[in-house]
């Protein structure tokens, strides 16, 4: 991911219930180097996705824990529940750069209990609840579930 990609995804805006999911503005990241606008956190954890005609359409963070690559990942919002089973050929596509870069860890990701519409697409991709709980999020404290990928 370049810092051009940084950019261009910090524009991006997700329609309410999904704006959650919005970044705070490449200015006030770049100026607290959060994730992608640390260049240091964007070389080592985030991948931006280029479609065939090399245009963004969306990104994943690769963040490592012990035995265990955890997945973020954002599709950009124009793409989003729009073409059949273009969600699920994404999530898949991550799972195989994961797979690729660290092959023996087991991959897993964190989607927030009300958004259905991911989690039927990480189900299709491979993915199955495995815990529940709760943590602090812009909007307040809310309910996740970790999602672990089956081979």
């Amino acid at each position: 991911m370049t810092e051009e990609h940084g950019k261009l995804i910090c524009g991006w805006k997700y329609p309410a219930p999904y704006d959650i999911y919005n970044w705070p503005s490449w200015e006030q990241m770049k100026r607290h180097e959060e994730e992608f606008a640390d260049p240091r956190i964007r070389s080592s954890q985030y991948h931006a996705v280029i479609d065939a005609s090399g245009e963004l359409c969306g990104f994943a963070q690769l963040f490592p824990m012990l035995g265990v690559t955890r997945l973020g990942l954002g599709m950009k919002p124009d793409r989003c529940g729009r073409r059949q089973g273009a969600g699920t050929a994404f999530v898949k596509a991550i799972v195989q750069e994961a797979r690729r870069l660290k092959s023996d860890d087991e991959i897993d990701l964190e989607v927030l209990t009300w958004n259905e519409r991911a989690i039927r697409t990480y189900a299709k991709a491979g993915f199955e609840p495995t815990d529940s709980y709760e943590k602090m999020t812009p909007k307040g404290m809310s309910a996740f579930y970790c999602m672990v990928y089956r081979d």
